[in-house]
């Protein structure tokens, strides 16, 4: 494993992520914050999973929330 100093996500799987951030806003909030229909339509980590690692413009903007939220 590569040391990645200028990387704030390193080390952080995309499922801890997401986990922390349905427990800060909950799915209702999540979907306030990020408009992406997986959060809404019977949210699950798993199908929001399946869902941002095949479409990047929604993981980065998962991944901004997250920066902005617990830095």
């Amino acid at each position: 494993m590569q040391n990645q100093p200028n990387n704030p996500l390193h080390g952080l799987t995309l499922e801890k992520i997401l986990t922390q951030l349905v427990e800060e806003y909950g799915w209702d909030g999540l979907y306030r914050e990020i408009k992406i229909n997986c959060f809404a339509n019977e949210p699950s980590i798993k199908s929001s999973l399946k869902f941002l690692r095949r479409t990047q413009w929604a993981r980065d903007k998962v991944e901004a929330l997250y920066l902005d939220t617990f830095r």
